[in-house]
């Protein structure tokens, strides 16, 4: 890795948000719910221009589980997209899946993780992992480009097979560290 790169957006050749949105595709998710997130950019703008996925935007990720777990009862796969610093909202409402035994996929672009600038990113970042897996959810990171796909797949599968949370925690090493011109 450029060791300079931690400080720029994530290169637009990547093809890591492709792999995940052709993930979605093969697992017949759709439904997508996100907190607009630039890390999440390409993907949101690939399933917003995918007729068969309806992409809803939430106010707050906690609307996110809720709608996992009506997709589902519905009979519809969804997944929840979003950045770390939303994955405290969402720690009550993760109970529901231990009562109704509901999947719930999570793709978290993290904050406060490498490089980060922001001091008020860096205690959620440090902690997601660790509270998502205190409420039962299954936890896989991805750091590197390469892991992405792979371990975004495993956590989709999960997720399906088990009717429980998963999370794949996309590091900031990948999609890189905002300076908001701090640098």
């Amino acid at each position: 890795m450029d060791p300079n790169a931690i400080d720029k957006a994530p290169d637009a050749a990547a093809a890591w948000p492709d792999q995940i949105y052709d993930l979605l595709k093969k697992h017949e998710i759709r439904q997508v719910c996100l907190v607009p997130d630039a890390g999440h950019s390409r993907l949101i703008k690939r399933c917003l221009a995918d007729n068969e996925i309806t992409v809803t935007t939430l106010t707050t990720e906690e609307e996110g589980i809720a709608l996992m777990q009506g997709a589902w009862l519905g009979g519809d796969k969804a997944v929840l997209l979003m950045q770390s610093s939303g994955v405290g909202n969402c720690i009550n409402m993760l109970s529901l899946s231990h009562i109704h035994r509901c999947p719930m996929p999570m793709l978290v672009t993290m904050r406060g993780d490498f490089g980060e600038f922001n001091p008020a990113q860096i205690p959620m970042g440090n902690a997601t992992q660790a509270v998502l897996e205190a409420m039962g959810t299954l936890v896989k990171r991805a750091d590197t480009p390469e892991d992405i796909a792979p371990t975004v797949d495993a956590t989709i599968r999960m997720a399906f097979n088990t009717f429980r949370p998963t999370a794949t925690l996309i590091g900031q090493r990948v999609i890189g560290a905002k300076t908001f011109g701090k640098d």
